[in-house]
């Protein structure tokens, strides 16, 4: 009985520290953050690589650069794949705002004593759209298109039981009708696991330290035949200018480069019961500085698996933001053979814009 009191008062203690600790840090950054106005928007192309991809990240408010071990780290921490002990593969669907549909997959191989490979897909799809031209505003009879794409290859290792850092290379392409752009970018982060506040006394279960910076690459710049136009350079002369090949020269646009830090402690880690609280600092080059903040409840299930309940809230410190609390769970069956089944999901609304639903499904062998 006094045994059973002291541990209760000990995992207490521990999520009492952990709360302060989170807290002190969202106090140190928030003079910086508070009310920050957005700055620089629409300054920079290819925003759908800001858009998160899998549904365990954007639940937990996209707190998640010092998270670890699953393969959505691909795209929030390159290094978090540095703790995957399982090859993996991730499916995920997501109905975006104003019927733009956002589509993921991913696929990680563990290299023993080499690291972790892993390989990733997003897609986003803006839907049919009517051609209007000054003569036809009503539209011409005519649709077009417009689509994003985004292939990463992605290296990650454990330079110590501590340590990790992680690198993707990026290749990125956006077309919309006859036009079309490109960039490469690259991605690297590490992972530290300080083992401070380990209520286990084991390192990894001790807070962890996540930094990343995304996107960081070359600059876009749009071009086909869509910027075709016959010019007279000479309106009021008569001769042979009146049909001169003409094409428009749009600027190059950076691409939306972030940086993230950010902590996780885990206050609660008894018997199949693990809680993880979790917090980011954002500095984007199109926006106001922000804080993501989210929480993670895992529980096992001896013999079939696990469940997890997550919830965060997004864009803290933004003045101008449609973004807030966040949600989701997820589900982990486990079968012979070291086979599992991951299906995760995640609500995310967007203020006037409407809700955001993120669908994933997970393999791991």
């Amino acid at each position: 009985m006094t045994v059973g009191m002291k541990g209760d008062k000990m995992r207490f203690g521990n999520l009492f520290k952990s709360l302060i600790i989170l807290a002190l840090l969202t106090y140190i950054v928030s003079p910086q953050l508070y009310a920050q106005k957005p700055y620089r928007v629409g300054t920079t192309a290819a925003n759908f690589l800001e858009i998160g991809v899998g549904s365990d990240g954007n639940a937990m408010g996209e707190a998640y650069v010092s998270m670890v071990g699953k393969l959505s780290s691909i795209y929030w921490n390159p290094a978090g794949l540095a703790f995957m002990r399982q090859n993996e593969a991730l499916f995920m669907y997501q109905p975006w705002i104003v019927d733009i549909n956002s589509s993921s997959a991913a696929f990680a191989y563990l290299l023993p004593s080499v690291g972790t490979l892993a390989f990733g897909f997003n897609h986003v799809g803006y839907g049919d759209m009517e051609v209007t031209t000054l003569e036809s505003q009503d539209g011409t009879g005519e649709f077009f298109n417009a689509n994003d794409y985004n292939f990463t290859v992605t290296y990650s290792r454990k330079l110590a039981q501590w340590f990790a850092f992680g690198a993707s290379a990026k290749y990125i392409s956006s077309q919309i009708w006859h036009t079309n752009a490109s960039a490469m970018a690259i991605d690297i982060g590490v992972i530290v696991n300080s083992g401070f506040f380990s209520v286990t006394g084991k390192k990894n279960d001790g807070m962890r330290i996540g930094m990343s910076i995304s996107n960081y690459g070359t600059k876009m710049q749009y071009n086909g035949m869509d910027l075709l136009f016959p010019i007279d350079i000479l309106p009021d002369e008569a001769g042979n200018y009146s049909a001169v090949k003409g094409q428009f020269k749009p600027q190059e646009w950076e691409l939306p480069l972030i940086f993230r830090i950010g902590v996780s402690v885990q206050p609660i880690v008894f018997r199949n019961q693990r809680l993880t609280l979790a917090v980011d600092a954002l500095h984007p080059n199109n926006n106001a500085e922000s804080v993501n903040v989210g929480a993670e409840y895992e529980m096992t299930i001896p013999g079939t698996g696990s469940f997890s309940l997550r919830a965060g809230y997004k864009s803290l410190f933004m003045e101008e933001t449609e973004f807030g609390m966040t949600f989701g769970g997820g589900l982990l069956l486990r079968f012979m053979n070291n086979l599992g089944l991951k299906v995760d999901y995640a609500f995310k609304p967007v203020g006037i814009l409407g809700n955001t639903h993120s669908y994933t499904l997970g393999l791991i062998f």
